[in-house]
């Protein structure tokens, strides 16, 4: 007999329908602007109506066609080539994280204090991602402000490289770095696109613009055969209608645009979709993550789902101050829904103050999240073997189960210490001082970076790779 698990779904499939009929009105109706000319070619080469000579119409017929262009499911390797996981198909209801993402500044792990992130927390953010068990990618964790802007997403990706062996996603942020970075990576590791372990991400500009920068970059990806991941970021009341349906059909219709447009480019090229909800806060001007965030984002997983392509969605990073209540509040429901839900990837956790600051810290403490959330959705099972109606009869009442069979051979399987805290009892958290539970993770996770294990060929890479940005 099956597990008895967890799970949650939002969406009917009337409602799947009415969602996706509201989104192709957007794009017969209202259209995208596209700022890229080589872009546009590739839409009137495919008969869209242009009006206004950058305002592009696309109708249904086109988007079932990159539907069935683009591949179901994407196995992702680690740098040494093995499988390290897939997104879609059959892996929908298994949520993958990662860690991130462009923060600009960098918070102590023991203090919280802010320093402008530098090449060396790269070093350490990256490392901090690759010892932890629960996190499968490592997305570009800050950007570094005290290199050369010119050449410092060549040193940030080659920090990325050398420091781990899982999967890299790769945030570029000076376009005349992304083909260089590319080069570099194929020089130091071979083809990319066979065993694909760096995934490029992209943004549009919502609402309903195909900036030239991202175009240009699809281009340039979709040319060496790898997949990218293309995410929107709408915050409803500024950028995306308020209500929460409203941003759903809005951010839609952008991903069913940049599905489309990867097909137009090149026919198989594999995508990564999702969307990034956010509301805004008007007394403050910054944008929050809220329970109706969390719904659109899980319902954008379903929508990717429905139309069998790979998903990437939120993190639940943002409203952090540190490793604090704040933080591990907006952990739990995003990483919980998203586990129990059709979340293929969520890449960016680390950043607090609206991914401004990384914190090592909440890292470390969504790590607990994300290892308890995957136990929870694990579910248990009711089968004779495990429910044991004899041993029950044979116990009778009053008894305890201490001695039982049962419990010397499973009880292993039901310890879930924490590697942070200890399971203190009342008088052992007095005997040691009443510690605080959020000194003891910044401790925790102090001495994790201080004894961080690089891979074996982390110097021989970052020497070659010095060499080959200098020739640049």
């Amino acid at each position: 007999m099956a597990a008895v698990t967890p799970s949650i779904s939002l969406l009917t499939g009337d409602q799947i329908q009415e969602i996706h009929r509201q989104s192709l009105e957007i794009l017969s109706r209202t259209g995208i602007r596209v700022d890229c000319p080589r872009a546009l070619a590739f839409f009137n080469k495919a008969s869209c109506r242009i009006a206004n000579n950058n305002q592009v119409f696309i109708e249904e017929s086109l988007v079932q066609w990159a539907f069935d262009a683009a591949p179901s499911s994407i196995a992702i390797h680690n740098r040494s080539g093995e499988i390290r996981f897939t997104l879609g198909g059959d892996s929908a209801n298994s949520t993958r994280f990662g860690v991130g993402v462009t923060n600009l500044h960098y918070q102590d792990p023991l203090t919280d204090k802010t320093t402008p992130f530098s090449i060396k927390h790269m070093e350490k953010a990256v490392g901090l991602g690759h010892a932890l068990e629960q996190f499968d990618v490592i997305s570009t964790p800050g950007i570094a402000q005290d290199l050369d802007p010119k050449t410092a997403d060549l040193f940030s990706s080659l920090t990325m490289l050398a420091n781990t062996t899982k999967p890299l996603v790769l945030l570029i942020s000076e376009m005349n770095c992304f083909e260089p970075a590319l080069d570099m990576m194929e020089t130091l590791h071979g083809n990319l696109a066979e065993k694909p372990f760096v995934i490029p991400y992209f943004n549009p500009i919502t609402p309903l613009v195909l900036n030239e920068e991202t175009a240009e970059k699809i281009i340039i990806t979709a040319g060496r055969g790898l997949p990218f991941i293309y995410n929107n970021y709408g915050m409803s009341g500024a950028t995306a209608p308020i209500t929460p349906g409203g941003t759903l059909a809005l951010l839609n219709a952008e991903l069913l645009a940049g599905i489309v447009f990867a097909q137009l480019v090149k026919k198989g090229t594999p995508v990564i979709a999702g969307s990034l909800p956010a509301g805004f806060d008007m007394k403050n001007m910054m944008s929050v993550y809220t329970p109706h965030t969390m719904l659109i984002n899980l319902a954008c997983a379903e929508m990717m789902n429905h139309y069998q392509i790979p998903h990437s969605g939120t993190s639940g990073s943002g409203p952090g101050w540190g490793p604090d209540l704040i933080a591990g509040g907006a952990f739990w429901m995003n990483h919980l829904t998203s586990i129990m839900g059709k979340v293929g990837l969520a890449p960016f956790v680390g950043g607090n103050f609206d991914s401004m600051a990384f914190s090592p810290s909440a890292v470390v403490y969504a790590n607990e999240v994300i290892r308890l959330s995957r136990i929870f959705n694990r579910g248990f099972s009711i089968d004779p073997e495990t429910v044991k109606l004899d041993e029950i009869n044979t116990m009778g009442s009053a008894g305890n189960y201490l001695a039982a069979p049962s419990t010397g051979k499973h009880f292993r399987n039901f310890r879930f210490e924490s590697p942070v805290w200890p399971g203190y009892t009342l008088e052992q958290w007095q005997s040691n001082q009443c510690p605080e539970a959020g000194k003891l993770l910044r401790e925790y996770t102090h001495h994790m970076i201080e004894t961080l294990s690089p891979p074996h060929d982390r110097d021989a890479l970052m020497d070659r790779g010095k060499q080959l940005i200098a020739a640049h």
